[in-house]
């Protein structure tokens, strides 16, 4: 049987109802591939690897960066939180030593009254706007003792001294709240820091973490070559020194040894340079610090950290030398001015090696090229070179004590 639905010609099927649908779908299809391409970019349009890596390292250097100022403002709010408890005490007694004075004077006012001067009572005098004010509107001064007059005198300068205490007690409040607010800002800095070298590490895949792995497996190889290279010039320039005071013993052997036994205590080779005393002195204080600084190895990173169970960089060296009887500063930034500078190639352990123009990394240098630091967060305290970030990356050497 035939079908009675009129056929209809493929012309007026595009033209007719189905055309804005087809329409709508095709628009639809291009806004959906557009919003893809947004989403989800090529492989062309990502960073490199190389760019994520530096961005990371930036990171964590600018969180190290935040982290010492952390550090400074974090001393300086401690120190002013003491000096604002110390200024609270003192006016607290002062206050209360205000009180005893100013009842002694109300007692002399009411042995004037009671003598029958017509001086007012006790009550007018306690509410005078200051006692010499209410003692010289009376003429009373005249007809005090000696006693007497010392103690209104004395009121009036513990009056004074208290106002004054308690306003710098005041401006020290406002000053430690100003700081603790610092405090915050300083600590939010670093946290930030942190969580975004954090998630770009996250975003990386495996294979790209592996090559990065790679990658720095080979940088710390060349570190360790450049250590090697420190070492031994250190031991040729020590071997050069020894050979030169062998030298310097052997021509003057003959006139020192020449002698009789009491002349050879003060012209024999016996005698020790201040030089070398200083020298001895160094390394037995070095020694210590070195012990305190292996004993953390494998201890935590954590920024702000003084130990004992975690540190960051300036903590470690801080307290490294406190163990050795040598206090530091708290801070890269003033740690780098505590002590002597000298040269790489005459690094001794013990010495401070800081890192970066501005100055925001430290590790305590154990011979041999190598060192003892709290490199970054996620990491822990080790040995590694001193050149682990590059040659270009040691600002100076400082030798503290």
């Amino acid at each position: 049987m035939a079908s009675h639905r009129k056929s209809r010609t493929p012309g007026t099927r595009v033209a007719g109802i189905r055309t804005p649908a087809l329409a709508t779908a095709a628009l639809t299809s291009v806004a959906l591939l557009s919003q893809t391409a947004d989403a989800a970019p090529s492989d062309d349009d990502r960073p490199s690897l190389e760019d994520v890596e530096k961005k990371v390292d930036d990171l964590y250097r600018q969180a190290e960066s935040a982290t010492e100022k952390y550090n400074a403002v974090k001393e300086k709010t401690t120190k002013q939180r003491k000096r604002v408890d110390t200024l609270l005490d003192d006016v607290a007694k002062r206050t209360q030593t205000l009180n005893e004075a100013r009842e002694e004077l109300g007692s002399f006012a009411a042995a004037q009254y009671r003598t029958g001067a017509g001086v007012p009572d006790t009550a007018t005098f306690l509410l005078a706007d200051s006692p010499q004010d209410f003692f010289d509107r009376d003429q009373l001064m005249d007809r005090m003792t000696g006693r007497q007059k010392a103690a209104v005198d004395d009121y009036v300068t513990q009056q004074s001294e208290t106002m004054e205490k308690r306003k710098e007690a005041t401006e020290s409040l406002a000053t430690l709240t100003e700081s603790q607010d610092d405090l915050k800002t300083a600590k939010a800095t670093v946290q930030k820091k942190l969580s975004t070298a954090r998630e770009l590490m996250s975003k990386l895949t495996a294979e790209e973490k592996a090559r990065l792995a790679a990658a720095e497996e080979k940088k710390q190889e060349e570190a360790v070559r450049k250590a090697a290279e420190l070492a031994r010039q250190q031991a040729e320039q020590q071997e050069a020194e020894e050979e030169a005071r062998r030298q310097q013993q052997a021509q003057s052997g003959p006139s020192g040894t020449s002698g009789s036994s009491s002349s050879s205590g003060s012209s024999g080779s016996t005698s020790t340079t201040p030089s070398t005393s200083a020298d001895s002195s160094y390394a037995a204080k070095a020694e210590k610090a070195l012990a305190f600084a292996r004993a953390q190895i494998g201890k935590p990173y954590v920024w702000g950290a003084t130990g004992p169970d975690s540190y960051d960089c300036s903590g470690l060296t801080q307290g490294a030398w406190k163990a050795a009887g040598v206090s530091l500063p708290r801070t890269t930034y003033d740690q780098v001015e505590a002590g002597t500078t000298v040269a790489v190639s005459q690094a001794q352990p013990g010495d401070l090696v800081f890192f970066y123009d501005d100055i925001t990394h430290v590790g305590v240098y154990i011979g041999n090229g190598m060192m003892i630091h709290a490199p970054k967060p996620g990491t822990y305290v080790r040995e590694e070179s001193i050149f682990y970030d590059g040659e270009s990356s040691i600002h100076n050497v400082v030798r503290p004590a």
